[in-house]
């Protein structure tokens, strides 16, 4: 199972760089940050290529009702992308979000040779992902229902004739109580979004039973141990109390993956 690491996109970019660099020395998988629609997130994951050679990176997600395709790819030439390393992440709210991811990754295919991934909570656009994308990301879900959204991936690949998709899960990481905290409060906010009360309410858990909130590194090992097979990628978004540069560094280590190497 591969492992990567996100953080918010409006990290302060002393963080985004330091995290960067830890995450590919410790032998993490992917770097990733969000697009929230006050910050670039292309512009971010910028500041991240810049500071590695090897990790992939991956921006989940940039939602095409706020930001077509001409412009995401705009973006990826203007800040110089690394095509071959990139995991461009793409989703929809409703109205029409299965049309518009489906012509969304349709244009971007035409113009830039990387790999797309789609964002996807209920069963239509996870059937979407497994016919049009080389990745699908979930997100705020437990290891057993993303077993089950990895067979509505895996049927709508089998229905266009295709190989299943990567699939990677975005899932929240706090170690400490005021990150729990914070932590808590995030998935607050997710319950009052009606796509997301809907996906709560279909798993019958509430947000923070999604996530990993530890004590210790030891907890975040252990609790890593439960994804073991369900996904091809866990991506553990960073949730820290005071998001600096050393609860960051912390964080990182604390889960590094099993096979990582050496600090940077």
């Amino acid at each position: 199972m591969g492992q990567g690491f996100a953080l918010f996109a409006g990290a302060a970019p002393e963080i985004i760089r330091a995290a960067a660099r830890e995450a590919e020395g410790l032998g993490y998988s992917s770097f990733w940050v969000n697009h929230p629609g006050s910050t670039d997130g292309l512009a971010a994951l910028a500041l991240a290529a810049k500071e590695t050679r090897r990790i992939e990176l991956g921006i989940g997600v940039i939602p095409l009702h706020t930001r077509g395709p001409e412009s995401i790819v705009q973006g990826v030439r203007g800040h110089a992308l690394p095509l071959e390393r990139l995991l461009l992440g793409v989703g929809s709210p409703n109205p029409n979000s299965l049309t518009r991811v489906r012509e969304g990754i349709a244009a971007l295919r035409s113009q830039l040779s990387t790999r797309f991934i789609v964002a996807a909570l209920g069963p239509r656009m996870c059937h979407l992902a497994g016919e049009i994308a080389d990745g699908v990301l979930f997100n705020w879900l437990t290891p057993e229902h993303a077993r089950v959204s990895a067979e509505w991936v895996r049927a709508g690949a089998a229905a266009a004739r295709r190989a299943p998709p990567r699939l990677c899960a975005y899932v929240r990481v706090a170690l400490g109580s005021a990150a729990c905290e914070k932590l808590d409060e995030e998935g607050e906010r997710y319950a009052r979004i009606p796509a997301y009360a809907a996906h709560f309410e279909r798993m019958g858990v509430k947000p923070v039973e999604t996530a990993i909130a530890a004590q210790s590194p030891d907890a975040i090992q252990r609790a890593l141990g439960r994804w073991r097979g369900a996904v091809d990628e866990v991506v553990l978004r960073a949730i820290t109390g005071k998001d600096t540069v050393e609860e960051n560094m912390a964080l990182l280590r604390a889960a590094r993956p099993a096979s990582g190497g050496g600090g940077a």
